[in-house]
């Protein structure tokens, strides 16, 4: 598949891999012809050609910059003008990235607050994915994840949607800077879950007493819908967090109520 992107602000990939969890939920592999820098908890803006011109959408990266493919976690959205046409894609196809990759949604290290909650919807657990890998991969050469403290919470309407489940699962019983805590909010469609139930912003307030994250010594990560988003930001600054210590990376905008 051609793009008919600009060689001075686009690099063509190649689609290598690809791992459908859902009909609506996938996973994409992608070599970019060229180096392509970013940091744990960036976004890369993906493009394919459409009657000559770029549709292009963000998406944050799930790989590590230790790795030499990108990675994505998709979702299809019903009205969504880059998903549906990136959607039918398979290995060998060709997409369009813009060499820069941008966001500061990574992991605070400026703050001194040592301990980290970060809570996910479905595809929302990419940027956190991404600083994962990396401090599992640099604390094999050296001390970059002493201190740090990961809480992660990742909620899904069902266990096929969580997508890195497996993956956190295994870092978490390996190193003792991660606990991992994925739920499900509708068990009924998914009878074999025996893991943790419920709305996964309904696990912020337990977490915090859970894991002794205080104010004082944590930073909140809010990414995915935008609804859990917000009544995650009440529930943390009801608990006493500043609006400094607690990031946002919405992935869509919700409609307006007439």
């Amino acid at each position: 598949m051609k793009t008919s992107s600009s060689s001075q602000t686009h690099l063509e990939a190649e689609i290598t891999g690809r791992r459908d969890l859902a009909p609506d939920l996938w996973i994409l592999r992608v070599q970019t012809e060229q180096p392509f820098d970013f940091l744990p908890g960036q976004f890369a803006t993906l493009g394919v050609a459409v009657d000559g011109k770029l549709v292009e959408r963000p998406y944050s990266i799930v790989s590590s910059p230790r790795e030499s493919e990108l990675e994505f976690f998709l979702e299809r959205v019903p009205a969504g003008e880059l998903s549906s046409r990136l959607y039918p894609l398979k290995p060998g196809d060709r997409i369009s990235i813009r060499k820069a990759a941008k966001g500061v949604f990574g992991l605070d290290e400026k703050s001194g607050r040592r301990k980290h909650l970060m809570v996910a919807t479905v595809t929302g657990v990419a940027p956190f994915v991404s600083i994962v890998r990396t401090l599992r991969h640099d604390e094999r050469r050296s001390s970059a994840s002493a201190g740090h403290a990961l809480f992660l919470l990742e909620g899904a309407s069902r266990s096929w949607e969580l997508g890195y489940d497996e993956e956190l699962t295994r870092v978490e019983k390996k190193v003792s800077w991660l606990r991992y805590v994925p739920t499900v909010s509708r068990p009924w469609e998914d009878t074999a879950w025996r893991g943790e139930r419920g709305r996964v912003h309904e696990w912020i307030s337990k977490s915090l007493e859970l894991f002794r994250c205080k104010p004082s010594d944590t930073t909140a990560y809010l990414c995915g819908h935008p609804g859990m988003i917000e009544a995650g930001r009440d529930i943390l600054s009801a608990s006493g967090f500043a609006k400094e210590a607690i990031q946002e990376e919405r992935f869509w905008v919700a409609p307006k109520e007439e």
